[in-house]
């Protein structure tokens, strides 16, 4: 078995390197006979790329085991694709180091692998999270599109062409004044004015009534109003609602009249 450890010298009585790409050197240890060879690290001198350097040096050299003080994400990646075993966050010298991993004393230390293993963990609660998070928001949204469809089976069977036809005339005043009536009136989750706004139109009424009740849905709420003047004061609430009816009707005719041009 053949170790490679990171060192500041060429021997065995120099420090082990504290960064695995940029170490000076790499003394090679025969575990069975303690024989050693130091070969310098050809990335010691450059900074960037250093530790590619360093990887494809030491699998050159078939090592079976690397021991150094610190070593980045990347290259223990490939070093543990190639069969290689790394440990960090080893101090002493070269010589110390090496006769304590041969007696198997010298365990693996709360390094970069560690990290890599608490990453890997993160990144599976964050998908696991993830995926939790959407299931709640679709069963919360499922109660909405449960009364989106019941919705528009009880106005197709209840609100026949001829009924609507007989309460929107066709003039442009009575049925925006009309729209934005009912949309006062109605309440619920806006997602329902659209889906009331796309039958009326199927059903022939104009896009004035239909933009009408759209906007009084979202922004004005009879229903609403007792909890509104309790909550916000009597005054605030009725003039609040009065002008966000007037301006119902307003916008739906020029928004209607900005679509036509």
């Amino acid at each position: 078995m053949k170790i490679a450890v990171s060192a500041d010298g060429p021997d065995l009585n120099a420090k082990v390197g504290f960064r695995f790409g940029t170490s000076k050197y790499f003394i090679i240890i025969d575990q069975d006979t303690m024989d050693f060879e130091a070969i310098a690290n050809p990335g010691a001198s450059t900074y960037q790329g250093s530790g590619v350097q360093a990887v494809v040096l030491v699998i050159s050299k078939k090592i079976d085991t690397v021991l150094t003080g610190y070593c980045s994400p990347i290259a223990i990646s490939h070093l543990t694709v190639n069969g290689i075993q790394v440990l960090s966050g080893v101090k002493g010298t070269v010589g110390e180091v090496a006769r304590m991993y041969k007696k198997g004393k010298l365990q693996r230390q709360p390094g970069v692998e560690s990290r890599l293993e608490t990453g890997a963990n993160k990144i599976e609660r964050t998908l696991i999270h993830a995926l939790k998070n959407s299931a709640n928001q679709f069963i919360r949204l499922l109660p909405v599109l449960t009364g989106v469809v019941l919705l528009i089976g009880l106005f197709s069977s209840f609100m026949s062409k001829e009924l609507l036809s007989s309460v929107f005339s066709g003039n442009i005043v009575t049925d925006t004044l009309l729209g934005a009536c009912l949309g006062s009136i109605f309440a619920g989750n806006p997602i329902n004015s659209y889906i009331i706004g796309g039958e009326l139109l199927e059903y022939g009424i104009s896009l004035f009534a239909v933009t009408a009740l759209i906007i009084s849905w979202v922004t004005v709420g009879i229903v609403q109003l007792p909890a509104e003047m309790a909550a916000l004061g009597r005054r605030f609430a009725l003039v609040r609602n009065t002008v966000s009816f007037a301006l119902a009707l307003v916008i739906a005719i020029l928004t209607v009249a900005v679509i036509g041009v």
